[in-house]
C-alpha cells in the first residue's frame, strides 16, 4: 500500500485532460512584473519555469513553495497541477513542465514499471539513500535530474485513538502485534492485497487483521469510524494534519515496513539544469521537515488558507527569501 494509492494509481483515464493552470493564491500566474510573488529577486528575462505536480493539498503547497523560492531567485514561474502522475511525468520528460516536487519511492516504482514493465522487481526500499540512487538510475536516461531528498517524508501510516493506545500501552506497530488484539482496519479496498498494508502488517508485525472496512485512505469517513469505535485502526499518512481533530495518534513503523517516500525535486535536465535552480531548491529541501508539512497541510485543509499564502509565509518565516 504505497503512496501510489492516492497519487499514481488513477490510471490513464485523464490523459486527454488539458493541464489545469493554478497559480499562487489561486488564479494569478507568478509570471508577472514586479516581485514575482516572492519578494526580493530580480526577474531573469527568458528564465521561465513551469512547476507541476499532482492536484492534492500537499503537492499543491510544494509546487507553490518551489515557484515562490525560485521567483525570489529571479525566475519567472508558473504552477500547473494535474490529476495524476501518468499525465505530468511525460510532460516533465518533454520539457512541457520543468520541475516537479516528488516522492522518492513512489516515483522510483513508477519509473521502474514504465522502463522495466509492471512485473519488474521493486527498486525502492525503506532506505532513502538506496531509493534515491535507484531513482536516479531510472530517471537520468529519461532526461531527468533528481536532486537530494530531505527529511520531510509522506508515507503510509496507521493510527488508533488516543484512548485505545493508552488502554493497551501502544506506541509502535510492534506493540500492537505483541498485544494480540484483533484489529478491524479502515483502509482502501486494495489493502488486503497490498504488501505495505494488511499482508505487511501481518507478516512484519504479526498484527491480527480481522477485517478491512473499505472507507478509503485517510478519509474523513475512515477516521470518524475509528473515532466512533466502529473500526480499531485507520490507514492514513505521516503528514495527515487532522488526526488530532479525531483524537487519533500514529503508531510508529518501528520495523520500517513502509518505503522511503521522502520529498525531493525532480527537474528536466535540459530546461531546468541551471546550477542556481538546484542550489535554490536544495535550501528549501534542507529546511523542510515532516512536521512542517503537517502544519502547512493543516493551514490549508483546516484553516482554509490558500496554498500560495501558506507557502509565502513559510518561506518568509524560515528566512528563505531575499538571500
Amino acid at each position: 500500500m504505497n503512496r501510489t494509492i492516492r497519487r499514481a494509481a488513477t490510471g490513464l483515464t485523464g490523459l486527454t485532460m488539458a493541464l489545469t493552470l493554478a497559480a499562487c493564491g489561486g488564479g494569478d500566474s507568478l509570471e508577472s512584473e514586479g516581485d514575482n510573488g516572492g519578494g526580493g529577486g530580480e526577474q531573469s528575462s527568458g528564465d521561465s519555469l513551469t512547476i507541476g505536480g499532482a492536484n492534492f493539498t500537499e503537492a499543491t503547497i510544494m509546487a507553490e513553495l518551489y515557484a515562490r523560492i525560485l521567483a525570489d531567485a529571479g525566475y519567472s514561474t508558473t504552477v500547473t497541477t494535474v490529476d495524476s502522475r501518468e499525465i505530468y511525468e511525460p510532460e516533465l520528460e518533454s520539457g512541457g513542465i520543468d520541475i516537479v516536487p516528488e516522492y522518492a519511492a513512489t516515483l522510483a516504482e513508477f519509473l521502474n514499471a514504465k522502463v522495466n514493465g509492471a512485473d519488474a522487481e521493486p527498486v525502492a526500499s525503506p532506505d532513502v539513500e538506496e531509493t534515491v540512487t535507484a531513482l536516479r538510475e531510472l530517471a537520468e536516461p529519461l532526461g531527468l535530474t533528481v536532486l537530494d531528498a530531505g527529511e520531510a517524508a509522506d508515507q503510509n501510516a496507521f493510527a488508533v485513538t488516543e484512548e485505545f493506545a493508552a488502554e493497551h500501552d501502544l506506541t509502535t506497530l510492534s506493540d500492537l502485534g505483541e498485544s494480540g488484539l484483533p484489529i478491524r482496519l479502515a483502509a482502501g479496498d486494495e489493502c488486503a492485497e497490498r504488501p505495505f498494508c494488511q499482508p505487511g502488517l501481518e507478516e512484519t508485525y504479526g498484527i491480527d487483521i480481522t477485517e478491512i472496512d473499505p472507507r478509503g485512505v485517510g478519509t474523513v469517513q475512515a477516521k470518524q469510524a475509528v473515532a466512533d469505535g466502529q473500526d480499531d485502526m485507520v490507514l492514513t499518512t505521516t503528514t495527515d494534519a487532522t488526526l488530532e481533530d479525531f483524537g487519533l495518534v500514529l503508531l510508529e513503523d518501528d520495523r520500517n515496513l513502509q518505503l522511503a517516500d521522502n520529498l525531493l525535486p525532480v527537474l528536466n535536465s535540459e530546461t531546468a539544469g541551471d546550477e542556481q535552480i538546484a542550489e535554490t531548491l536544495n535550501r528549501l529541501t534542507e529546511t523542510l521537515t515532516t512536521d512542517d508539512l503537517i502544519e502547512l497541510n493543516r493551514q490549508v485543509d483546516a484553516e482554509r488558507r490558500t496554498a500560495g499564502d501558506v507557502a509565502a509565509d513559510y518561506l518568509e518565516e524560515q528566512g528563505l527569501l531575499g538571500s
